[in-house]
């Protein structure tokens, strides 16, 4: 018996006719579930790494030296930034799975891409520069979190295997 993935025509409408290749086939419950998921490791994340920098490292991040290990409104900002991000990745995943070739491959440069910016920006702005530094190295963790976790969604959320070049 034949594989039916490689028998294509009008007895098997299910794919393409001869010729055009395969379009690819996403798991949008699997892809989504996955950037929810990637959204509250991410909050979570900023949330641990602002207490470790302000309550062990002693580094007024966000907030005055006196709003404790937490700081202020500002954290649950950053954290609701850094979910935000993560669902806004989510997006452009399923866009680049669904139309692009080699969709990781493009999901990761553009990711990588924004971490890098987000890096760089702290040290545009007026701070002590512990805090610049601080900044700084929590975008790159929450942009690595972001870009990691998702390409692994990305590749298990496509159903059927892309022939290269696709």
């Amino acid at each position: 018996m034949t594989d039916p993935r490689y028998n294509y025509g009008p007895a098997n409408p299910q794919y393409p006719q001869q010729g055009q290749p395969p379009k690819p086939s996403i798991n949008m419950g699997k892809l989504w579930a996955g950037g929810v998921g990637t959204a509250i490791v991410a909050a979570l994340l900023v949330v641990v790494a602002i207490m470790l920098v302000r309550g062990v490292l002693g580094v007024a991040i966000l907030a005055p030296e006196g709003a404790g290990a937490y700081g202020t409104v500002s954290t649950t900002s950053y954290a609701l930034a850094a979910a935000g991000a993560a669902l806004l990745a989510t997006a452009l995943l399923t866009v680049l799975l669904a139309l692009m070739p080699s969709p990781l491959t493009f999901f990761t440069w553009i990711c990588l891409l924004v971490t890098a910016v987000a890096v760089i920006l702290p040290f545009t702005l007026v701070a002590d520069m512990d805090a610049k530094i601080a900044t700084a190295v929590i975008n790159l963790l929450i942009g690595l979190c972001i870009t990691t976790m998702l390409s692994s969604v990305g590749a298990a959320a496509q159903n059927e295997p892309r022939q290269e070049g696709y």
